[in-house]
């Protein structure tokens, strides 16, 4: 089972249109998102319209003067705001399936991991809470100026 990949492309998407914040034209389109992504522009357009839905992005339609933009300043979105935006389920889940409950380790393995993963969970939102995408972005072109 591979994980998902949803919340780093989201994270990829909001830096991308803050690097365009400051310019003349500051709306980017999913084409050109894509491109940076290195990825199709409908899964890029997908992760947009949940990141719209959450209020963390806008959308102007129409040609050349059309795109995607930040709602709010880079400030004021935490990755916590981005990571509730796109993912649908907790850091680390449970069985799909029932185990078997004849057996002593199919009986107990949930209730043992559950704590464990509550609290990976509880701290990783934690930190996700104290960080804006304005850090990530320079921190993000910081490594980029490195390379």
């Amino acid at each position: 089972m591979g994980s998902n990949s949803h919340f780093t492309i989201a994270l990829h998407i909001l830096s991308r249109i803050e690097m365009e914040h400051d310019k003349s034209q500051p709306y980017i389109s999913s084409e050109l998102i894509a491109r940076s992504v290195n990825t199709h522009a409908v899964f890029i357009r997908r992760i947009l319209s949940a990141l719209n839905k959450a209020g963390l992005v806008e959308v102007r339609r129409g040609g050349v003067n059309g795109g995607w933009i930040l709602a709010k300043s880079a400030e004021d979105i935490t990755l916590l705001d981005v990571y509730d935006a796109v993912e649908e389920k907790p850091l680390n889940e449970l069985h799909h399936s029932e185990p078997n409950r004849a057996c002593p380790i199919g009986r107990g393995i949930q209730p043992a991991l559950y704590k464990y993963y509550e609290s990976a969970e509880a701290a990783f939102r934690h930190d996700l809470a104290k960080t804006t995408l304005a850090t990530l972005v320079a921190e993000t072109l910081e490594h980029a100026a490195k390379e």
